[in-house]
């Protein structure tokens, strides 16, 4: 794993360094630049030595000097594609580095290229003959690459700290960036914190022509739903047998490491079913398998990932932390950052990475299953919510409103009041909208008042409206499939684990994100996903020869901490000098004020803005 950075047009060698060391974290075993001034076109990289430890430096050349690549990510089926290529006469010098199969990959089969990939990738080709730059994403987006055309000099990084570090590439904060931050959390691709700053969306290619200054972005692949025609007679054994057989060989891809390599287990469905095909592979040699507990219990799952792993035989390794110890990582996290994302899962995952890397320098983790096989909470409330959207007339849904919001304020983990108050707030809205509002820290009605300026549904919520209408399948379950899976899963999930992992240098993979068992289960119908109230149906079917009923069914507990109960009590405070002078004060202040007597819950809101004001680089906006 590792950054990457470079640039075409107006720099020098000093903008190509601030870049490069501004991605120490990502590639704390190796560093390498080139650049040639004449033709104004400098390659940046840091490298987590991972696969071929002796020959994978980077920046890397074709034998003939005419490509150049910097390369984030791994490609598992490197070795398939690399006898391919050497059936078509390629030779290369590596002995297994799956970057080199990048660059005889492009020579062969050009910008198809991506398509032949089983990985996680984000990387930039420079082809010296056609004197171009071409970069390319991901399916899920899963590795990160911003990039920016500005005054006569295009760039990329793997962050955005790493880009602003080019003195012709300007960091102001971009105003409708912002707006979707307090929308749903996070910010949709291609949209970045920074104005004329832009992320490669998932799925995507780029082709920046150096002679004109011509860039154009491509898609190359894209999720779409579309349900088998013909179901067999035991969908959950046939189906579930596919599934586990398809995990089984993703896990195993995923294995593939020249350093040692770990599980982080939870003993959720997800991280326990990929442990169990690691054990299946590992034979008598131990896996060894991660977890974090807390002392607060409703915050703790220890006792199951303690079961999974004894039941499995896995080495595993289980840190107990003090939530109080935890809360004092938070301002050096929130420094380290880069972009705001605002799932206060981050702490946790960021804690569960560190202890992680003392053991190993590579993770597998159950990223994905929530969003395939529909394992949010959303997923539940879509049907009482249409048939009470149906029933109640907006006046009495009001009331309703309004006698609820007397519960008292819990800040245990997903607490009763908490699900309660944020789906009738949701429902407030037209069903196109109710995925973001219940996800997102402020509704449109309280953006504009935060604002100062009128706020259109449509367009506060332009990605996840276009998510709901472009579903092929007319059902609220694949619609919402479709934006956890298409945006939330990008944009949120990735990227805290990205950032979590990368900031103390440890490689993350994910198995259910395997291209092979992606296309396999975008083909199950959504009935068998989320059935009879049921969350992952048919994963939890698939697994029950090999899991106990009490890991496969127990309730869903997530990854949080208590933000709520921090903002409370005082322990997280503001800096009010930041963005806050561009935005509302009034509103900052009265929901802080309700917060801490107990009269609202803003957590969401609050970490949020907490999170974006701790930046200690963040710049001004441009407005």
């Amino acid at each position: 794993m590792c950054g990457i950075c470079g640039f075409a047009g107006k720099g020098d060698i000093e903008d190509l360094e601030r870049m490069n060391a501004a991605l120490e974290h990502r590639g704390p075993d190796d560093k390498g630049v080139w650049y040639d001034r004449i033709k104004g076109v400098y390659l940046g990289h840091k490298r987590l030595s991972i696969i071929d430890l002796e020959g994978g430096s980077q920046p890397m050349w074709s034998d003939d000097g005419l490509l150049c690549v910097v390369f984030n990510g791994e490609i598992y089926n490197h070795k398939e594609l690399r006898e391919e290529l050497e059936k078509n006469g390629h030779s290369f010098k590596s002995h297994h580095s799956d970057t080199e199969v990048l660059i005889y990959g492009y020579r062969q089969w050009g910008h198809e290229m991506p398509q032949r990939l089983n990985g996680m990738w984000a990387f930039a080709i420079y082809d010296k003959e056609k004197n171009l730059l071409f970069l390319s994403r991901d399916r899920f987006g899963k590795k990160p690459l911003f990039y920016s055309l500005q005054n006569g000099t295009f760039a990329f990084a793997s962050e955005l700290k790493a880009l602003a570090g080019h003195r012709g590439i300007a960091a102001d904060i971009s105003f409708k960036g912002l707006q979707k931050y307090f929308a749903y959390g996070f910010i949709p691709a291609p949209l970045s914190l920074y104005e004329k700053v832009h992320k490669l969306p998932g799925g995507y290619n780029l082709c920046f022509d150096i002679s004109s200054q011509h860039c154009e972005s491509s898609r190359y692949w894209e999720f779409v739903l579309e349900p088998f025609d013909d179901i067999p007679k035991n969908p959950e054994e046939e189906w579930g047998e596919i599934i586990r057989e398809l995990l089984f060989n993703a896990v195993r891809r995923r294995l593939m490491s020249d350093v040692p390599l770990g599980i982080f287990l939870s003993g959720g469905i997800d991280s326990s079913s990929i442990a169990a095909c690691a054990a299946r592979i590992s034979g008598s040699e131990k896996i060894k398998s991660f977890s974090i507990g807390f002392e607060d219990q409703s915050f703790d799952e220890s006792e199951y990932s303690t079961y999974v792993a004894s039941l499995l035989g896995t080495e595993h390794n289980l840190t107990v932390l003090s939530l109080k110890k935890a809360r004092t990582l938070m301002n050096e996290i929130a420094l380290k950052l880069d972009e705001p994302v605002g799932d206060s899962s981050l702490l946790p995952t960021f804690l569960l990475c560190r202890e992680t890397r003392r053991h190993v320098t590579v993770a597998l983790g159950g990223d994905g299953g929530d969003e395939l096989f529909a394992g949010y909470d959303p997923f539940r409330a879509l049907c009482l919510a249409s048939f009470y959207k149906r029933l109640i007339p907006k006046p009495i849904h009001e009331g309703i409103m309004m006698i609820i919001s007397l519960i008292p304020v819990s800040h245990r983990n997903f607490s009763l009041d908490f699900k309660l108050k944020r789906t009738l707030n949701g429902l407030s809205y037209s069903e196109r909208f109710w995925n973001p509002v219940w996800l997102g820290p402020l509704t449109p009605h309280e953006l504009a008042e935060f604002f100062h300026e009128p706020m259109d549904p449509e367009d506060v919520f332009s990605e996840a409206v276009e998510q709901w209408e472009t579903c092929k399948q007319d059902n609220m379950v694949d619609k919402t499939l479709q934006f956890y899976t298409k945006l939330y899963l990008q944009d949120d999930i990735l990227v805290k684990v990205d950032r979590a992992s990368m900031m103390n240098s440890l490689e993350l993979r994910a198995p259910y994100l395997d291209i092979d068992l992606v296309d396999f289960v975008r083909k199950i119908p959504s009935r068998y996903k989320f059935r009879n109230g049921t969350t992952k149906y048919i994963l939890k079917k698939a697994f029950e020869p090999v899991l106990p009923h009490n890991i496969l069914y127990r309730s869903k507990k997530g990854f949080g901490i208590p933000v709520g109960r921090w903002f409370k009590d005082g322990l997280l405070n503001f800096n009010h000098q930041k963005v806050g002078v561009k935005l509302n004060p009034a509103f900052l202040e009265d929901r802080i004020e309700e917060h801490r007597r107990g009269k609202a819950d803003h957590r969401l809101f609050l970490w949020n803005y907490w999170l974006l004001n701790s930046f200690n680089n963040l710049p001004p906006m441009n407005r």
